[in-house]
């Protein structure tokens, strides 16, 4: 039996107040489409995993993307919607990244600048940037036992976070 057959005036009343409630809140979810781009991340931060690693292979230089924004611009200026896309891309890098961490000094400079630059933008907003950061960290364990590789590590954490 369809709702719409239905000869029960409140069960169709609850059904009605249901999906308005369900339209106001796509409403309220649509309503930052075509938001100026002070509303959320610039375009270029939700971009793909290539261009987040070649930005991050100018480290120990300051990290920008092809913008010239920051990677801490990018989880501060970003909506709730933003942030799943940059967890996303910036947990796949910073996995990457981890892979080659403890053979690599350069690769563990970059991951580091990483960690550094979303703590940045994290410390910049409440909410949930602070569970982005957590998620990028988290690829900084186990931890990097190589010596140079640790310490490359940490510079590039400090790094992140003073310019990130």
């Amino acid at each position: 039996m369809s709702i719409a057959r239905t000869s029960t005036p409140s069960l169709r009343a609850a059904v009605s107040g249901r999906g308005a409630r369900v339209a106001a809140l796509a409403a309220i979810a649509l309503g930052g489409c075509g938001a100026p781009e002070s509303e959320g991340s610039p375009v270029v931060c939700l971009g793909d995993q290539a261009a987040l690693a070649a930005a991050l292979a100018g480290a120990p230089a300051p990290v920008r993307l092809s913008d010239g924004t920051s990677l801490s611009r990018c989880v501060s200026t970003a909506s709730d919607g933003d942030l799943q896309a940059l967890g996303v891309t910036f947990t796949q890098v910073a996995d990457d990244l981890r892979a080659r961490a403890g053979r690599d000094g350069a690769a563990a400079l970059q991951l580091g600048y990483l960690v550094g630059a979303v703590r940045r933008g994290a410390a910049a907003t409440p909410g949930i940037a602070a569970q982005l950061a957590r998620r990028v960290e988290a690829s900084t364990s186990p931890q990097i036992d190589d010596l140079r590789a640790r310490a490359q590590l940490e510079r590039g954490i400090r790094l992140g976070e003073a310019g990130g």
